[in-house]
């Protein structure tokens, strides 16, 4: 497990106009973790920013950051020694192959050259990339130059690796292998990542952040941030139900004549009830992260919202 400890942390920048802006807003935790640890949020809403500063890369404008109890500003190379970063814009060294990329990061971390060329090959062995080690990254595939990119890291044993949005630009099947080398990942190290994909954090994380404008909104599993928010279920109705059938909850109209109706458990049995007497189809879920974060952080479907 790992001890990360965040107290008031706020960064602000000043544009070219001298206008002060604040990419965070005095966020704090205090967590005992490791698995996925995911954030999310709109474009803006702070998440790079807050891996570079845990990370060391940024320091903040105020407020504190400790991982396993060391102060991330005061003592930086202790940090660096802990921890391995792929940020956005990651690439692979275009002309050396996948092999040599591994070999050269291990040897920049300090290892020797025995160490290292042994590490280079129980990594590439682990993640299956044996057939690819000896090409240059121009001949690989989006996804498995992501997959190099995140061996590389492992192979230096760090215990915390930062990925700011790994899976950006791949296909949808590169993203599912690239998954299945994160859950991997996730069960000897903590991962921080970053995503667009809500979809991916759902499947992924053991534990999420959504930040909104440099805030923090909602922390916590996706179980707990469903039960936080009050709507752990959501019913969706179709189309030619019975209108004098009370919606409670949180009730949404889409564009497609559908509803969809975010409550807690005897809400959603009770509605269930009177639905299957008046035969209309529908179907029930655990709400969804994407569902739950339209509702702290914008509007769902642009449909028409009640709440009763």
């Amino acid at each position: 497990m790992v001890k990360l400890i965040i107290k008031n942390l706020s960064k602000s920048y000043v544009d070219k106009k001298s206008k002060s802006l604040s990419a965070l807003k005095k966020v704090s935790l205090n967590l005992d973790i490791n698995g996925i640890f995911t954030l999310i949020g709109r474009n803006g809403a702070g998440k790079t920013t807050f891996i570079r500063i845990v990370s060391t890369e940024l320091l903040p404008t105020s407020g504190k950051v400790y991982l396993d109890g060391v102060d991330v500003v005061k003592n930086p190379k202790e940090i660096r020694e802990r921890i391995a970063v792929i940020p956005q814009e990651a690439a692979l060294i275009p002309w050396m192959t996948a092999r040599e990329n591994i070999f050269a990061y291990l040897l920049w971390r300090g290892l020797s050259f025995k160490e290292a060329k042994e590490r280079t090959n129980t990594v590439l062995t682990r993640f299956k990339l044996e057939k690819y080690a000896d090409k240059l990254p121009r001949k690989l595939s989006g996804g498995t130059k992501r997959k190099v990119l995140v061996a590389l890291v492992i192979s230096s044993n760090a215990k915390i690796i930062f990925l700011d949005e790994p899976t950006t630009g791949l296909d949808p099947i590169s993203r599912r292998e690239l998954w299945e080398v994160l859950t991997e990942l996730k069960k000897e190290h903590l991962v921080i990542l970053t995503t667009h994909y809500l979809e991916e954090a759902e499947e992924l994380s053991d534990y999420i952040i959504i930040l909104n404008k440099g805030k923090l909104v909602k922390a916590g599993s996706i179980n707990n941030i469903r039960d936080a928010i009050g709507y752990p279920y959501a019913i969706k109705i179709f189309k030619g139900f019975n209108k004098k059938i009370r919606l409670n909850g949180k009730v949404v109209k889409k564009n497609d004549g559908t509803f969809q109706v975010f409550s807690d458990e005897r809400t959603a049995n009770n509605l269930a009830k009177k639905l299957i007497k008046t035969k209309v189809k529908f179907s029930i879920n655990p709400t969804s992260l994407e569902d739950i974060f339209y509702m702290l952080v914008g509007d769902i479907d642009k449909g028409e919202e009640n709440e009763n």
